[in-house]
């Protein structure tokens, strides 16, 4: 399913100059290289042919100085969370572990900003801003490193009301393909001042510079919270009530969708009794009187669509019981067939189209053997079918492929995106031209070019050179 290409070995010289500079922080143990070789994609073990544990901007500098010169490639790696083989190295070189590069480096409260290294996971940095009643709100399903986020350009269960990383990024310090260090903007809530360096790296997925700070939006900790669950006989009046809301300008703060093989599957990895049939997740924030106002008229919007069984959860501990649930519904599903493995779909359409675009999915998971679980973080249009396989039947991958093409092709049809938060990776880089034309492909190209002319970061993810 997936070999490495065109390997490119580390010189002996290279390989000294490294270890003369990292000591023992350059490995080549077999169970380092293979730990860098996995993430939570559906690709086999692709190992390494070493790893380089860095502490500071100045020792990645100093790294992809060798690296450049002996043209090898460096693959960055974080929490090891990516759903499409970004960090598997297809072409050799090195894993860059960046895991000790965890600081939170500075927060302002008083301007509503932090500034984080790269490996510091989103919840460790909500741990640390707690006593500031300030918070960051992009929550990816897994506990991703923000750097990592910032690569893939992530988002989560917030962004109907907070954005995704391209908002919430103000500016980093990126190393480049030739070892500078570079800063992409300001503390500065705007900038008119050049061309948007921060948002040509946010997303870019390690392939155009090595990220190694990050300065971020943070907001105010809501005064009041109120989460909500609801039930339907079916995914298209879940869908259409979603839709209605949105329209009417509720400003929820979270709305999700679980469909009823999902809710299954969390039932029993989280050890909930919810019923098993379709259902939204709510989450309501502001002020005491605006969120039983929100609450109230979100509640008569979708009991006009089918929607029953409210269960609303007021306090903190049963709202982080339900959410927690949403969050590892992925590793809830993983369990529905033993040793398997998941392709995740990620595509994204305008609201107005997402129940066609649900509807006409859900007849093509019909006519498949395939067990295919929908999640969706549907406020903003975007859905993931979880598409579970035995990676030991080729049928099984085969026939995920064809239903995940199939998915993706209708999400462009309507206007969409083939990714809306994972990023590209390997997975999803053939979708790149229909989704963009050949000639926007060609300024893509023509950027990786000018920024990597060795090809040296991430190479064959993104975009083929």
């Amino acid at each position: 399913m997936l070999t490495k290409t065109l390997l490119k070995e580390i010189p002996a010289d290279c390989a000294a100059e490294i270890k003369a500079l990292f000591g023992e922080r350059f490995s080549i143990s077999p169970p380092i290289l293979d730990h860098h070789g996995r993430d939570e994609s559906p690709y086999p073990l692709l190992a390494p042919q070493a790893v380089v544990f860095a502490n500071t901007t100045e020792e990645v500098a100093a790294l992809v100085k060798i690296c450049d010169r002996f043209e090898v490639p460096i693959i960055p790696f974080g929490a090891g969370t990516s759903l499409e083989g970004h960090i598997l190295p297809i072409h050799g070189g090195i894993a860059l572990d960046l895991n000790n590069m965890n600081r939170v480096i500075a927060i302002h409260p008083e301007d509503m900003m932090v500034t984080v290294e790269p490996a510091v996971r989103r919840k460790q940095l909500n741990a640390e801003l707690k006593d500031t009643g300030y918070f960051f709100p992009v929550d990816p399903g897994a506990d991703a490193s923000i750097g990592g986020m910032c690569a893939t350009r992530a988002s989560g269960t917030n962004a109907v009301r907070y954005g995704t990383m391209r908002e919430n990024v103000l500016a980093l310090t990126v190393v480049t393909a030739s070892g500078e260090i570079i800063r992409t903007g300001t503390q500065a809530k705007k900038s008119s001042a050049g061309y948007d360096l921060t948002r040509l790296f946010v997303g870019s997925e390690g392939t155009l510079g090595i990220i190694t700070e990050i300065t971020l939006k943070i907001y105010p900790q809501p005064e009041e919270i109120a989460a909500a669950i609801c039930s339907f006989s079916s995914v298209t009046e879940a869908v259409n009530a979603v839709i209605e809301v949105i329209q009417m300008g509720i400003p929820v703060a979270r709305v999700e969708l679980v469909d009823e093989l999902a809710i299954a599957a969390i039932n029993q990895h989280s050890k909930l009794s919810l019923k098993p049939s379709p259902t939204l997740f709510f989450e309501f924030i502001g002020s005491p009187h605006s969120v039983q106002e929100q609450a109230q008229h979100a509640q008569e919007i979708v009991k006009t669509h089918g929607g029953q069984d409210f269960e609303w959860a007021i306090h903190p501990e049963d709202r982080a019981r339900l959410w927690h649930a949403r969050h590892n519904a992925y590793f809830a599903c993983l369990q529905l067939q033993a040793g398997c493995r998941i392709i995740n779909t990620d595509v994204c359409v305008p609201i107005s189209k997402l129940a066609q675009c649900i509807d006409e999915t859900r007849k093509d998971l019909d006519g498949s053997w395939i067990k295919a679980p929908i999640l969706g973080h549907v406020g903003d249009g975007n859905y993931h079918v979880l598409l579970v396989i035995d990676p030991d039947k080729p049928e099984d991958f085969q026939e995920a492929e064809r239903l995940n093409a199939a998915i993706v092709q209708r999400a462009l049809r309507l206007g969409g995106t083939c990714t809306g938060e994972h990023g590209v990776g390997m997975h999803k880089i053939d979708f790149l031209v229909d989704e963009h034309g050949a000639a926007a492909i060609d300024v893509m190209r023509t950027i990786k070019q000018a920024l990597d002319p060795k090809n040296i970061l991430n190479p064959g993810k993104m975009i083929r050179v």
